[in-house]
């Protein structure tokens, strides 16, 4: 007998006949032998729709009471699944986040779980019953509620199976698995049979949304095998894993788009040490993530720091960045939100030099203009104007012939 956590997108669980399907998927897997715990998000749009009540009424909710409402969402799925399954002769019972015993930092709408008990599960599993988990929630020590997130139900899944020590996780999605890129975006892209946790860790960091970047940051940390499938047909998924040198086989395994992106620069910087550590710093304690960072040469003793974050935290940061602007005497903020990033990932840049300015050079061959460049051992990034992206999305996925087999 197996132990298969599966975890549910909101697309797979929006409205009654999706929810039955969902039942009939997880009854097939716990009749064929298997002890299945599944996590499920809020259905369809509701947690969009949420966010849009709550700035109806008013403009900064406290993000306490955000995380009060957001939590709901999953609740509604978890309920109306544990009902579908119960319709279908099966033992089941559904549990939020804090009954489960999912314990998280202090941090509201951004929390990271701190550990996971399993005395709950594994008691409700000895007895032979489906647990249907909430997903995208958990709770402090103090007890208050807290959200992990965009994407956080795949973090609940991947900790829960870590946890338990589960054999698989499946994360069942609109998609059938991982792709060379956005299939919506590059028509040509293929299906990966198998991807590392180190590529499909930049992969989702840059934009490509099949998977939360902590979510995979877990399975990677615990070893847990996951698997991309569909909830709407029952294609093979892709599998994520610890990938052998022996079975890298391309160079570039995927490329990725991400608008999700603003600019900021702080310009005529005096150039002296701690500068940059009071800048972050201060970004750091509004709990806003940057991502790019590029200091200009200095000339005349400053010199200019460019960095990137999310457009949610745009306005935060610039206000951040302002007051240390003020503190340091540099001349002033400018920012960007019509930008976007576009990467490319591949384990084995590691081995093959010249893989960025082969980058460079398709992009200069469509005439697209590099703002910032960001590099690892296995990712390229580049950030460009907005209104590029799909075009050069396009033409590196040719020009690193991802499109073949």
């Amino acid at each position: 007998m197996a132990l298969i956590v599966q975890k549910y997108g909101g697309t797979s669980v929006n409205g009654p006949e999706r929810v039955k399907n969902v039942a009939r998927r997880v009854v097939n897997t716990r009749r064929a032998g298997n002890d299945v715990v599944v996590i499920v998000s809020a259905p369809g749009d509701m947690t969009d729709d949420l966010i849009a009540m709550a700035h109806e009424i008013s403009p900064n909710p406290p993000a306490r009471e955000m995380d009060m409402l957001l939590a709901t969402g999953e609740q509604t799925s978890i309920a109306l699944l544990a009902m579908a399954i119960h319709e279908l002769g099966e033992p089941v019972i559904s549990l939020t986040g804090p009954q489960v015993g999912i314990l998280t930092d202090n941090v509201h709408s951004k929390a990271r779980i701190m550990e996971v008990s399993c005395e709950r599960l594994r008691r409700e599993l000895e007895q032979g019953k489906i647990v249907i988990v909430a997903g995208f929630q958990g709770k402090t020590c103090e007890g208050e509620i807290t959200t992990l997130g965009r994407g956080g139900s795949d973090t609940t899944a991947v900790a829960v199976a870590a946890a338990l020590k589960a054999d698989v996780c499946q994360i069942y999605t609109d998609v059938d698995g991982v792709y060379t890129a956005d299939p919506r975006v590059v028509p040509e892209a293929r299906k990966l049979p198998v991807i590392s946790y180190d590529e499909m860790l930049e992969l989702a960091s840059l934009g490509a949304q099949v998977l939360q970047p902590r979510s995979v940051e877990f399975g990677k940390l615990n070893h847990v095998v996951l698997e991309v499938r569909s909830s709407f047909n029952d294609h093979e998924g892709t599998l994520v894993k610890e990938v052998t040198e022996m079975e890298r086989k391309m160079v570039v395994s995927g490329v990725a788009g991400d608008r999700n992106v603003a600019r900021i620069a702080l310009h005529d910087v005096p150039d002296r040490p701690g500068i940059a550590r009071t800048l972050f710093v201060a970004l750091a304690r509004e709990s806003i993530n940057v991502d790019m960072i590029v200091q200009s040469a200095m000339r005349d003793g400053i010199n200019d720091i460019a960095f990137t974050v999310g457009r949610d935290d745009l306005q935060k940061a610039v206000e951040v960045t302002e007051r240390v602007r003020q503190e340091i005497g540099a001349s002033k903020v400018t920012s960007n939100d019509r930008v976007a990033k576009v990467s490319i990932v591949g384990a084995g840049m590691i081995t093959n030099p010249g893989v960025a300015a082969d980058m460079f050079a398709c992009l200069a061959e469509e005439g697209i203009n590099i703002h910032m460049i960001s590099t690892s051992e296995i990712k390229v990034s580049c950030i460009i104007d907005e209104e590029h992206l799909t075009r050069a999305m396009q033409a590196l996925h040719r020009h690193f012939k991802l499109d073949r087999e």
